[in-house]
């Protein structure tokens, strides 16, 4: 839950999952709701599959998937795993046997695609694999690949038919005694993927995966994921998230905590509040910013910066923020430390002071977790 006794309407109640683990990382239950990104490289070249898995765990990843398509794929993913810091999804399509051999080779996590892995015979070896190799299961429903008699049942792809293609899934892994998986029913269309979630989150108490599939380039895919997976996190469902972009995985990682902390469920990093800027600006604000995002990246202690171009709403935002910066004109603007006025600083050295300030602010919070978790 997202307790908040002082201001109640920011309260989110999240769906009691069953909690699993893939790797380290708990998924469901309490757990804070994971991350996910996946690589677009080609997995046997093991170097830039590396490279691109690193980049995305420092961005913030908790899992990164990898695509194991045929045996060089999978092959590679034993020295992929054993480097990688963050557990590896291997993920599945059409050939159960790539799923053995990932669950062999170190993969944390198999997903399996019911509509393209085969009869029932072979989603019970893929579970045997997962069992005698300690590797949890998502199941992935995806509207464009149901199921041949789903889809004569419904006419087209539908919500119920994908709920139903699920919890058919859910019911193979039951009946073989396995419990460690969690269920994601994707769509490119918003409506039926939000539908979906929601009946799903009614119907089953597995971790939940959410996604928009193929939502899009970096400003429509982020629109559409934010509108569809915020309004599922909004009412509380969703364990674990991939935001799916055709753009670079590290960039799915930074839009999925963005989606999080604009509603409070996780934290991470500088949450800049900044105006749009107009005429009354008293400094260039979007360059500003734009600047200030790129030389904050390595900043992941939680914490907020307000950078506001005048004063009409620059001091009510200060007031609720770690560092602020509001313009005064003139050449210069105020600078705000723990919603208090400070002392005033020239636009010229406005970079590198508010950089520095942040740090600053950065290291104290650190410090105090530091002495509060030591009593």
């Amino acid at each position: 839950m997202s307790h908040n006794p002082i201001r109640p309407w920011r309260n989110i109640d999240r769906r009691k999952s069953r909690q699993i683990m893939v790797g380290n990382v708990p998924v469901g239950g309490d757990a804070p709701i994971s991350v996910q990104t996946m690589t677009n490289t080609l997995t046997h070249d093991v170097k830039a599959t590396l490279d691109q898995v690193m980049r995305a765990a420092e961005a913030g990843a908790d899992i990164v998937r990898v695509s194991a398509p045929d045996v060089e794929s999978s092959m590679a993913l034993k020295e992929i795993c054993r480097e990688s810091p963050v557990p590896i999804v291997a993920d599945i399509h059409f050939h159960y046997k790539r799923a053995i051999e990932a669950a062999e080779n170190g993969a944390a996590c198999l997903r399996i695609n019911p509509g393209n892995i085969g009869d029932e015979k072979r989603v019970k070896e893929v579970i045997k694999a997962a069992k005698d190799h300690g590797c949890s299961i998502r199941i992935g429903v995806n509207a464009g690949s149901l199921e041949r008699h789903l889809l004569d049942k419904y006419g087209e792809p539908t919500p119920d038919a994908m709920v139903e293609s699920g919890l058919d899934h859910i019911k193979i892994l039951q009946d073989n005694d396995f419990h460690e998986f969690k269920i994601s029913c994707k769509a490119s269309d918003v409506f039926m993927a939000a539908a979906a979630y929601q009946m799903l989150a009614d119907a089953t108490d597995a971790p939940i995966h959410l996604g928009i599939t193929e939502a899009g380039g970096l400003m429509s895919g982020t629109i559409k994921s934010a509108i569809g997976m915020g309004n599922l996190l909004w009412m509380g469902i969703g364990d674990t998230l991939r935001v799916s972009l055709s753009a670079d995985p590290v960039e799915e990682v930074k839009v999925g905590y963005e989606i999080l902390k604009s509603l409070g469920l996780r934290h991470r990093g500088v949450n800049i509040i900044s105006c749009p800027s107009c005429a009354r600006q008293g400094f260039d604000v979007i360059k500003t910013v734009e600047i200030l995002e790129d030389r904050l990246q390595h900043i992941k202690t939680p914490m907020s910066l307000s950078i506001i171009g005048c004063v009409v709403n620059g001091p009510g935002e200060a007031l609720m923020t770690d560092v602020g910066f509001t313009g005064g004109g003139a050449g210069s603007g105020m600078v705000y430390l723990a919603g208090k006025q400070s002392h005033k600083l020239g636009n010229d050295g406005m970079i590198e002071h508010i950089v520095e300030q942040v740090e600053k602010k950065a290291a104290e919070i650190e410090a105090a977790n530091a002495s509060e978790a030591a009593e």
